[in-house]
């Protein structure tokens, strides 16, 4: 069922950007190739679910100093066979942050991106799909930091290209200023 629903979204976000079409293409492609997209021991890729959060007065963004990949990075990780991904992105908010007073700004597909994931110990390179959701704190934005994170911090977006250069990080902060700005 949430197969055919991802797949929607990603029709609809197609519509949205697009200058987008190719990454569309071929995140529908690798779908209806991959019965087990969802699943992590797909060795050649997977589904991934993120959440791009953003404070209550929508300046800030909440990112993660990823232990694994030293990068600066928004909130997410693997579906493990969950095919509702805006869930997905919600429970990795969750178990990477404790956030929990979360507003979901839009059911719609916010940014889409593929990228390479290191060989690491039993895991060869592979890539996530990762599928990312727009979410907006409402209230408290105290957090915790996970085993997963050396930092999680709220950078204003204004300054976020001066702790990463990552194109989709950036990208969703141009992203965030056309949403609402």
């Amino acid at each position: 069922m949430y197969r055919n629903k991802l797949l929607n979204l990603l029709s609809d976000y197609a519509l949205k950007y697009p200058n987008e079409k190719n990454i569309v293409k071929r995140f529908i492609n690798f779908i209806n190739e991959n019965k087990n997209c969802f699943n992590r021991n797909l060795l050649n890729g997977h589904i991934t679910g993120s959440a791009w959060v953003l404070n209550n007065n929508k300046t800030s963004v909440l990112l993660t100093h990823h232990k694994k990949l030293h990068k600066w990075l928004q909130l997410g990780g693997h579906a493990d066979g969950n095919s509702d991904i805006l869930n997905v992105a919600l429970k990795e908010v969750y178990e990477e942050s404790g956030l929990t007073n979360l507003e979901i700004v839009s059911n719609r597909i916010f940014d889409l991106d593929i990228h390479s994931i290191p060989a690491r110990k039993n895991e060869p390179e592979h890539y996530h799909y990762d599928v990312r959701f727009l979410f907006k704190t409402n209230g408290n934005q105290k957090f915790i930091v996970s085993k997963e994170s050396f930092s999680l911090r709220w950078i204003n977006l204004n300054e976020v290209h001066k702790l990463t250069n990552e194109n989709s990080i950036i990208r969703m902060v141009n992203k965030t200023f056309e949403f609402y700005y």
